[in-house]
């Protein structure tokens, strides 16, 4: 990191002692950033955007409800009508929608109501618009010329009523819409098997909850007593891995042996023994390969066995953090809920603009299409950005509460008297002090991430078109910016759990954690490794036991033949909460890990300089010393005493 200078290498961390203002400037360019997002929102509101896409408009350009007289547009003679009592939009084809545009490709009018009935004739056609005033052809058009007029709806009208808020006709009968489903039907076979499915959902509506709720309760169970379980699955680990490789690496040599021994006891045709012959070698560089491989691995394995009973005391403190703070189980439902609140904003929003700007008639059509032009355009892409840094920085938010509560906890050295609502202390002190730090590390995700979705869409728009060359780059350049963009997301976590111990801005904060993790790089990756497979056991099981009981209570429900959709929604279900709760899991060992590395930095278990860390971790720290002795950063040997009780740190 450039922001790294040299004498910021020996700046001493002080745990919950500095508490200060940090990057203030990245505050304010978010802060502006929002308002313009705001501003955005305002000129789609004040240019009649809104207005539009909730009363609707129709093909001439008048916005129905509303009184048009003073927006005439050039060129187009029925524009500037008044539709104070025509509230709702009627389109003559309502099946014609062009899913890639999202447009209905039809003549839309102004109505004063829906057809309420399904008008067969054009005889019922024009009865309707005489007994109501409601003209459901075009409206230069009297009811006497409806009869075969292009500028009609075509008879049978559907039956139709108005969408709440929206103000559009639909029908009510959606087989018009079939055509959108055809390729699920095709793919389904027949339609019979998808009424089926249908109703499997449908009546097995209560068990699909309930199994939810099983995964739900499974998930938080799963989250508290998981530190009980970790070294099993870290052993099951350790066997397959060893059978694995080793059970490859042999079969790969038998194959070897048995082509070898096959070469030469048949004698065939030449090109029969040439290809014999490129099998032989190409076994031969496999069984190498892999020996080199299970030789190397169980060589590394040996050498970190030590670092995976790390894995496992991290697992047992973190169990022990969820039950002391509970309040941490809430908090990814409160991201969450930013999220889909942020999320709803955002996409009205961009429909608000989708009917902003300016009226232009397309010539090929003759209807009115509103467009932004000039640099208006340009309002869609910042509206884009937005939608991932403020994403990223809602996430990042949730990082540095639970970072900042986390290390609040591990820092206290009577674990029994902890602060009190520790939780929403840190959401408080992040919003009072660290906003600036979370929106610069939220940024730099961002710059990741706008290049690699272009270059994505930038693929799916020329799939079939670019040559395999240009195909290869576009897919290198997507993995490469995807792996920066994790390996970033890792160290911007670990920054901000550097911020909450250290109270340090951003570029500090990345320093800070880098060399720490640089000083621990072994450990680092063996709980990285062990950690994610035992979290990915530990989600396993939750979908697992969620099908198990979904299969029994799903296999006596008699009332429908096909129960697979039902229990694939509740296995999807209980994977997507599984990994909701096992995320947060992961998020806490890793800013665990953080804090033990530096109290293991700071002290060294002396009557002068006890551990803050729990007596799991101390127990791993005294099984890789000799004789129980640790050898302290100044070099002196002495004998660690246990963590004493005591007030808080600062």
């Amino acid at each position: 990191m450039g922001c790294c200078s040299s004498t910021e290498g020996d700046r001493d961390w002080k745990p919950t002692e500095n508490r200060k203002y940090t990057d203030i400037p990245w505050l304010i360019i978010f802060s502006l950033f929002c308002i313009g997002m705001a501003l955005i929102c305002g000129f789609a509101i004040a240019t009649g955007g809104a207005s539009r896409l909730v009363s609707g408009y129709d093909s001439y350009g008048n916005t129905c409800g509303r009184n048009n007289t003073n927006k005439k547009i050039d060129g187009v003679p029925l524009s500037g009508a008044d539709m104070t009592e025509k509230k709702y939009v009627f389109f003559l084809e309502p099946c014609k929608f062009d899913i890639i545009s999202r447009k209905f490709k039809s003549i839309a009018l102004c109505v004063s109501q829906c057809p309420a009935t399904e008008l067969k004739t054009y005889r019922e056609l024009k009865d309707f618009a005489l007994s109501n005033g409601s003209y459901l052809c075009s409206y230069e058009l009297t009811p006497r010329q409806y009869e075969n007029n292009p500028k009609c709806p075509k008879p049978p009208v559907p039956q139709s009523n108005a969408v709440p808020v929206f103000h559009r006709c639909i029908p009510v009968n959606i087989s018009c819409y079939a055509e959108f489903a055809q390729a699920f039907i095709t793919f389904v076979g027949d339609n019979t098997v998808l009424r089926r499915v249908i109703a499997g959902v449908i009546t097995s509506k209560e068990i699909i909850m309930g199994l939810c709720v099983l995964a739900f309760v499974l998930s938080l169970i799963m989250t508290v007593v998981i530190r009980y379980i970790s070294k099993v699955l870290v052993i099951i680990l350790t066997v397959l891995v060893i059978i694995g490789s080793v059970g490859g690496t042999c079969i790969l040599w038998w194959l070897y042996a048995d082509q070898k021994h096959g070469l030469s006891k048949n004698s065939t045709s030449v090109l029969w023994k040439e290809v014999a012959g490129d099998n032989d070698k190409a076994l031969l560089v496999y069984s190498i390969g892999a020996t080199i491989f299970t030789v190397v691995l169980l060589l590394l394995m040996f050498f970190l066995r030590k670092h995976v009973s790390l894995t496992i005391s991290l697992f047992h403190v973190t169990g022990k953090v969820f039950t002391s703070l509970p309040l941490l189980f809430l908090h990814p439902f409160w991201t969450f809920l930013g999220l889909m609140m942020f999320w709803v904003y955002w996409v009205a929003v961009l429909l608000f603009l989708g009917t902003s700007g300016s009226p232009v008639k397309n010539n090929s059509t003759g209807v009115v299409e509103y467009q932004m032009q000039g640099p208006l355009q340009y309002m869609v892409w910042y509206h884009l950005v937005g939608l991932i840094w403020i994403s990223e920085f809602i996430l990042a938010f949730q990082q540095m509460t639970i970072a900042g509560a986390v290390s609040t906890y591990f820092f206290t050295r009577d674990k029994d008297n902890l602060p009190q609502f520790t939780v929403v202390s840190s959401s408080i002190n992040t919003l009072r002090y660290h906003m600036g730090t979370v929106a610069k590390g939220s940024f730099i995700i961002t710059l990741v991430k706008i290049p690699r979705i272009i270059l994505t869409y930038i693929h799916t728009q020329l799939k079939g078109k670019e040559n395999a060359c240009a195909r290869c780059m576009l897919k290198a350049c997507v993995c490469c910016l995807y792996c920066l963009e994790k390996c970033l997301v890792f160290l911007n976590q670990n920054a901000y759990t550097a911020t909450a111990i250290n109270g340090t801005n951003f570029c500090s904060s990345v320093c800070d954690a880098f060399k720490l993790l640089l000083e621990n790089a072994a450990q680092v990756a063996v709980i990285n490794t062990v950690g994610d497979f035992v979290l990915f056991m530990g989600k396993v099981l939750i979908v697992s036991c969620t099908a198990f009981v979904g299969v029994l209570a799903l296999n006596y429900q008699q009332d429908y033949t096909v129960w697979v959709l039902p229990l694939l929604i509740s296995c999807l279900f209980a994977y997507l909460v599984a990994n909701c709760f096992l995320s947060l899991f992961e998020n806490v060992v890793d800013v665990l890990f953080l804090c033990y590395a530096v109290d293991k930095k700071l002290n060294d278990g002396s009557s002068g300089r006890p551990y803050y860390m729990d007596k799991e971790l101390m127990e791993h720290i005294e099984k890789s010393s000799k004789m129980g002795k640790y050898k302290s950063p100044e070099g002196a040997r002495q004998e660690m005493k246990p963590m004493r009780g005591g007030g808080t740190s600062a």
